[in-house]
């Protein structure tokens, strides 16, 4: 079974005690703009986006790839 990006960022957000309100002063993006791509309204945000949250998260944007090889 494959992950969700959404499931993918709240893993990954509990597993360091952090929150959705923490990812956003982190990321500068508006609670408003992150909550759907946390929640998983929006599906496909933009790759500087992700790439806010992947840095915030310290992690590779390779951990939200849904098609690893």
């Amino acid at each position: 079974m494959t992950l969700t990006l959404s499931e993918k960022i709240k893993g990954k957000l509990d597993s360091t005690g952090k929150t959705t309100y923490w990812l956003a002063k982190k990321t500068g993006l508006a609670f408003g703009a992150l909550y759907p791509i946390v929640s998983g309204k929006r599906k496909y945000p933009s790759f500087e986006t992700m790439e806010k949250i992947a840095d915030a998260l310290d992690i590779s944007l390779d951990e939200f790839r849904t098609n690893k090889k």
